[in-house]
């Protein structure tokens, strides 16, 4: 596999390349290949991922991302910086729905990283700004990687769900206060407040985006649907209100909506079918037991295991897309953190925001592609730029990994 991934063969490919020589070198019956692929896919929870993905680009076709957009800045785009603020807050709200840090990227991202060059912002800037700030779209619930956490190790989606509740606000804040600061000292956003909408105006005419992810959360842990039937909720309702109430989408427009949900969705599934017969061979030859001897030996404790774990995820995710390094990673590493006495839901949480700096971080991040094709910018100019938020980030990883009561406080309110 690591021979596919060096000739820069994609992913969902070099693991099922590596999949079919592995099988073949065991000597095992081909029929094996197509059980353990359906199986990987036959998994209730999964339906979650293409409806979160359809409900997410309905928002951006439908406009309810720049209602939402209107809202944030009437908030706080009166004080200097505040439009840069608004990205981050508008991120946390539309992840409240997407699931999807790239979907978040390009329904934010087409609308602030304009304007915050209009108003005087380095244009790099709000490029890496916007990068970092979707990253909350796989943190905030619901979240495709939390999904797929949870169907590769058999953990509850509601309790992953509600731990990155505040793992996510944390992030939030911690890059609200950056960029307020950044503006404070070069001296940018001192005239955001320009054609800013009051709260209330901004207010009547975003509630009812406003409403979605209350309805998908509330909903959700008020125990009136799972979180696989909430995914199905929030596609009929961003339907009824861009399609009947906002009128901003026809009926002859949703075509290119579920081609591209289509597409998002068969290569998140492509990935899950072919580390299922991965994780398959992994088991067979007894990889989790001797990788969890190995970690047991190499690290004494909690602490220098969590920290290891994080470092070595860190750089993995750098090269390996999110979707592939949770499906094949998650079932090896957790058991190992059980034994050294992690929470399995906190776990998840660290995986998934320490994976989630892939998307930010070259060679292969997709938010930054996303980003940089938004701002029509080479990826060389955001490097620098972007280091601050990726340290802002670590930051906030490291907390979270070390102070497992962010993560799993309203879990265990909620739960227990």
């Amino acid at each position: 596999m690591l021979l596919f991934f060096a000739l820069t063969v994609p992913v969902a490919i070099s693991i099922g390349l590596a999949s079919l020589i592995g099988v073949q070198v065991a000597g095992i019956n081909w029929l094996v290949i197509a059980q353990k692929i359906y199986a990987s896919l036959d998994s209730y929870p999964l339906v979650a991922i293409p409806f979160f993905i359809l409900a997410g680009n309905l928002m951006e076709a439908g406009g309810i991302s720049t209602r939402m957009v209107n809202f944030a800045k009437s908030l706080v785009g009166n004080m200097q910086g505040g439009l840069a603020c608004s990205c981050v807050i508008t991120c946390m709200i539309f992840a409240a729905v997407a699931g999807s840090s790239v979907a978040t990227t390009f329904a934010v991202g087409a609308i602030l990283i304009p304007a915050m060059v209009k108003h005087g912002y380095p244009k790099p800037f709000a490029a890496s700004l916007q990068t970092t700030a979707a990253e909350l779209g796989v943190i905030i619930p619901p979240s495709v990687p939390m999904i797929l956490f949870a169907v590769s190790t058999e953990t509850d989606v509601g309790e992953l769900f509600i731990a990155g509740i505040l793992p996510g606000m944390l992030i939030a804040f911690a890059l609200v206060i950056y960029v307020w600061l950044y503006a404070k000292r070069h001296g940018y956003g001192k005239n955001d407040g320009e054609g800013r909408l009051g709260i209330w105006e901004s207010f009547k005419q975003a509630w009812l985006a406003l409403l979605m992810p209350v309805i998908i959360l509330g909903g959700i842990y008020g125990g009136i649907f799972t979180p696989t039937e909430a995914s199905v909720v929030a596609v009929v309702y961003a339907l009824i209100v861009s399609i009947f109430i906002y009128r901003t989408i026809g009926f002859g427009q949703l075509s290119e909506t579920f081609r591209k949900t289509v597409i998002a969705t068969a290569v998140i599934m492509f990935v899950i079918a072919n580390a299922g017969l991965f994780g398959f061979l992994l088991n067979r030859a007894g990889v989790p037991n001797a990788l969890g001897e190995w970690l047991s030996m190499l690290f004494s404790d909690k602490v220098s295991f969590l920290l290891g774990v994080n470092i070595a995820l860190f750089f993995i995710g750098m090269f390996i897309e999110t979707s592939a390094s949770i499906v094949v990673l998650a079932p090896l590493l957790l058991p190992v953190a059980i034994k050294f006495g992690v929470d399995p839901t906190h776990f998840g949480i660290i995986m998934v925001v320490n994976l989630a700096l892939g998307m930010i971080t070259p060679p292969f991040g997709v938010n930054l592609f996303a980003a940089c094709t938004v701002a029509k910018l080479p990826i060389e100019k955001l490097i620098k730029p972007l280091l601050p938020f990726v340290g802002v980030t670590v930051l906030c990883l490291m907390i979270i990994t070390y102070v497992p009561e962010i993560a799993l406080v309203l879990r265990d309110l909620a739960y227990r």
